[in-house]
């Protein structure tokens, strides 16, 4: 088990971790697998051609191994080539793409049966098959989705409530208590389908249900989140759910940033106005998998101009819509990056105020933990839930004045101008601030050595031992 201080058993534990192809489910456990080579685990990641180079720069000087598996050839819709989602055509392509992804599965157990002493793997929840290839080994699988206790908890309340069936509720953005946690309301459109759909059926449907069930099936739950922010909602995942969830993180501060001799061109502009202007900037991103309307779009060009602050934004998937001419009318105070970002850097440079965001909840963490404020709009996914919870729970944000007051509406330019302008200067904007820095400061103490989630992990891994000691008795 290890020695004296290594008396959690870090040094013969052996990880396997396979991430979902997408990444901002990559991400996350690459930060953990991080965090695990850190402690003297021996970890084995698991991925595909496209997505090695990826993974092999993010672990590049740790003794991390990687097994690259061929992806599927030949599946209908989805291009030659493509074996990432954010590469994908359109979100429409989702199940196809994850469902091919059980094709893998006879060369991943080929893989498996070559690898000594593995202790335990974690898997992404959107690669359930992986529970058929660990009971085969008779290795405990433990899943992750990704998202915040609080979205857990919730969806999982509105499924065993089915407080979304109620007939009652007529409007999709109607507002409506949750049983399980009263002080807390939501709309319909909080949810993504097929969770808010009045009769689930189909593709969607089937995949989720399979997900749910195979995680429920697993030994343990990681959650990217610590448990001083949302203890509510982690004791009632430990109460009322099954497996157990351990709160791990956040994962964001256990990858420890590479340092690189030249600056990019988007750190020396932020540099440049912190130190010859002295202003503060609203970093602005989507994540990548966003697409935006043309209308959208055209709004908040008109918006981040009419406000008056300075602003950064990564457009994505959405450059095509951002013309040179609104570059060269905002250049004095707005820059436009269309390449990929180390958003964490970004988000730590201290002219960066505020933080324009879909709310995912990478996104969230990493703005909580450089202490920046969010201006909160979801897009997809869990992120309406994400963004209630930075809003209404942990208050260290705003929304977005959407036209009809709606969780999906529209946002004109002049909603998202005052937003924007309230986050950065005004008294709400200064409350949440003060908020976030108390979060941040929590944050980094549960990451620290003897800090809440440095506990659990430990715990996990002597839970893990001796869970596996009791096969061989």
């Amino acid at each position: 088990m290890g020695s004296l201080a290594d008396s959690a058993g870090f040094s013969s534990t052996h990880v396997v971790v396979f991430p979902f192809m997408s990444k901002g489910h990559t991400i996350p456990l690459l930060q953990l697998s991080h965090l695990l080579l850190r402690r003297g685990a021996t970890v084995t990641i698991f991925t595909t051609p496209a997505n090695r180079p990826f993974i092999s720069a993010s672990v590049s000087g740790t003794t991390a191994s990687i097994i690259t598996l061929p992806f599927p050839k030949n599946i209908d819709g989805i291009p030659e080539g493509v074996e990432n989602t954010d590469k994908l055509p359109s979100m429409s392509l989702f199940v196809p793409f994850a469902t091919a992804t059980k094709l893998m599965k006879p060369q991943f157990e080929n893989a498996l049966a070559t690898l000594q002493n593995v202790t335990f793997m974690i898997t992404d929840a959107f690669l359930g098959w992986t529970l058929d290839s660990a009971s085969k080994f008779g290795i405990p699988r433990l899943a992750t989705y990704g998202f915040s206790g609080f979205s857990t908890a919730v969806n999982r309340s509105v499924i065993m409530s089915r407080v979304l069936f109620d007939p009652n509720v007529v409007s999709d953005d109607e507002l409506f208590q949750l049983p399980d946690f009263p002080w807390i309301k939501v709309t319909r459109n909080d949810f993504d389908s097929p969770f808010m759909d009045r009769e689930p059926t189909g593709p969607l449907f089937e995949f989720v249900k399979e997900q749910v069930i195979a995680t429920g099936n697993c030994h343990g739950l990681i959650v990217n989140s610590f448990y001083e922010l949302e203890p509510k909602f982690i004791d009632y995942l430990n109460r009322e759910c099954k497996p157990k969830a351990w709160s791990l993180g956040p994962l964001c501060l256990a990858e420890q940033s590479k340092s690189t001799s030249e600056k990019p061109p988007w750190v020396k502009w932020l540099d440049d106005k912190l130190e010859n202007e002295g202003r503060s900037v609203l970093y602005v991103a989507f994540g990548s998998q966003v697409e935006l309307s043309a209308e959208q779009l055209h709004e908040i060009k008109i918006g981040l101009e009419k406000s008056g602050v300075c602003f950064l934004w990564v457009v994505g998937k959405n450059g095509k819509y951002v013309e040179t001419e609104f570059e060269g009318r905002v250049k004095d105070r707005g820059l436009v990056v269309r390449e990929w970002v180390d958003q964490k850097e970004i988000l730590k440079h201290e002219s960066v105020k505020g933080f324009l965001s879909h709310c995912g909840w990478n996104s969230v963490l990493e703005s909580l933990c450089a202490k920046v404020p969010i201006l909160g709009w979801p897009m997809m996914a869990e992120q309406p839930l994400n963004v209630r919870m930075v809003v209404e729970e942990i208050k260290v944000g705003l929304r977005v004045e959407t036209c009809d007051g709606t969780v999906r509406g529209f946002v004109k330019w002049e909603g998202l101008a005052k937003t924007v302008r309230e986050l950065m200067e005004g008294e709400m904007g200064k409350a949440v601030r003060r908020k976030v820095e108390e979060i941040g400061d929590s944050a980094a103490k549960a990451m620290e050595e003897g800090g809440s989630s440095w506990r659990a992990l430990n715990r996990l891994i002597e839970d893990i031992h001796a869970f596996r000691s009791k096969e061989f008795v």
